[in-house]
């Protein structure tokens, strides 16, 4: 899911929220990412969290990809916290 922010926040264009069931699980969602916008000449500006492995961002930029255990997404609940923002239809930024 993404949420559109760009004029309700100074930080970045979209939210892209991901969970995940596991440490392992979001540890193989980031690297993918990661590996993914490498090959795609995408500055990864910033990776916080990678360690304590509940809650993952990665700063791309125009893009903040929030990577989350199940419960943490429920507790944090970005998309109740960021109402104002429209969501996005991922499909059409896939294909």
């Amino acid at each position: 899911m993404a949420l559109d922010v760009h004029e309700i926040s100074l930080l970045a264009d979209y939210f892209m929220i991901c969970q995940a069931t596991s440490e392992r699980q979001i540890n193989a969602i980031v690297e993918e990412i990661i590996e993914k916008e490498e090959e795609a000449d995408v500055e990864v500006k910033r990776i916080e969290g990678k360690d304590g492995g509940k809650w993952v961002l990665i700063d791309l930029g125009d893009i903040i990809v929030h990577v989350f255990q199940s419960a943490e997404r429920g507790f944090y609940n970005l998309e109740k916290l960021w109402s104002d923002a429209p969501m996005v239809d991922l499909h059409a930024w896939v294909e």
